[in-house]
């Protein structure tokens, strides 16, 4: 039997190598003999860097940027084998998991690292940067990033403005012409785990600010200043963000790359894809498994089990899905593709247990799937 094992990471748990490691150990309890192929996989959140460096080659660079709250943190990005492309994950420079539950707070939080990682990358002469956006902190539209490049904001007074998404309200005037030279010679590419535009309903605000800390009315007052930053922007620079495909990722970043680099913005799913060849491996697969920490229906927006669903149903394979919480209309995923989707923890134990004993709970449930599989396809 040939089976696929390629989950996202387990986000404050497990990385997606260790969540493929410990599905394997179960399966192979079961099966002994079966060939599994091992792909951890990303979508522009954490571990994009590792998932390109293992399937391209290179190496990583430890640095130091600004973090969401503008304190010295320990990053990180990576250079491909070819020398010049540069892979930076939000996550390491403005990532919600560098921040305690209690910091959580996108109206203060910045994206100003994530522009300093991209410095860093110019400064090791690369000409190509992939910029993978999950797993931010923030709301900001890329502002701090922007910041980070040499882009000024100023106020009705003429005064800079300060970092967040609470700061946007208050930006009148852009000011690219101290912009880094250099981006005009590099090519961005933002790898985006949703689709999701800036504003609106489905927009970066209302869906993902609360799972950053904003409460009911401090979403709304930042959709009110993401609306108005995006019409600065298109009053001054003759670009609508405001239903930009992929403009929404990390908090508004996507259409900020977009704006101020003239990025290209990409599903990081189907990039990740195409450079770790999935789909030949889906073509051969008997069965494929994935997962990460949370299934429910915002996975159905460019993340990683929702890109390997399509392949699965384009090629009438069977996929599994395990979960670490399944949050609420998950049924909608069985109609994209998927043929089971699974729990690993017990909604009796405590969060920090699951998150804690994850990978024990994530080779236990492997085994269970396997073993109720091959009583399933015998019958």
């Amino acid at each position: 039997m040939k089976i696929l094992v390629a989950p996202d990471a387990f986000k404050n748990s497990l990385s997606a190598k260790e969540a493929a490691a410990a599905i394997a150990r179960g399966i192979s309890r079961v099966l002994p003999d079966a060939q599994i192929t091992i792909l951890p996989m990303a979508d522009g959140g954490e571990g994009t860097v590792d998932t390109l460096i293992g399937a391209a080659g290179g190496h990583i660079i430890k640095t130091y940027v600004s973090g969401p709250l503008m304190r010295k943190t320990r990053s990180f990005f990576g250079i491909l084998a070819d020398g010049h492309t540069a892979v930076i994950e939000t996550a390491a420079a403005s990532g919600i998991s560098l921040l305690k539950k209690e910091e959580m707070n996108p109206l203060k939080t910045t994206t100003f690292g994530t522009g300093e990682l991209m410095l860093e990358a110019l400064k090791a002469k690369c000409t190509s940067i992939i910029v993978g956006l999950g797993g931010s902190a923030t709301n900001d539209a890329g502002t701090g990033m922007a910041r980070a490049l040499g882009v000024k904001f100023f106020n009705k007074s003429g005064r800079l403005t300060g970092e967040g998404g609470g700061k946007l309200n208050e930006i009148e005037n852009l000011d690219l012409s101290g912009l880094d030279a250099r981006l005009k010679s590099t090519r961005i590419i933002a790898a985006a785990d949703v689709t999701n535009p800036i504003t609106g309903i489905n927009g970066a605000t209302k869906v993902f600010a609360p799972q950053k800390g904003a409460s009911p009315s401090e979403v709304q007052q930042l959709e009110t200043n993401m609306v108005h930053f995006s019409k600065i922007v298109k009053k001054q620079l003759g670009i609508d963000i405001s239903n930009m495909p992929f403009g929404g990722a990390a908090g508004g970043l996507g259409a900020g790359l977009s704006v101020f680099t003239n990025a290209e913005l990409k599903s990081g799913f189907d990039l990740l894809s195409e450079n770790t060849k999935l789909e030949e491996k889906v073509i051969v697969a008997d069965l494929i498994i994935t997962g990460e920490g949370t299934i429910d229906r915002q996975t159905l927006f460019g993340k990683t089990p929702a890109g390997i669903a399509r392949l699965s149903r384009k090629y009438h394979k069977p996929l599994v899905a395990f979960a670490g919480r399944i949050g609420e209309n998950y049924l909608d995923l069985y109609s994209a593709g998927f043929t089971r989707i699974i729990s690993i923890c017990d909604s009796t134990f405590p969060e920090e247990v699951c998150l804690r004993r994850a990978a024990g709970f994530l080779e236990i449930a492997a085994e269970k799937m396997i073993r109720e599989w091959i009583v399933s396809t015998d019958t």
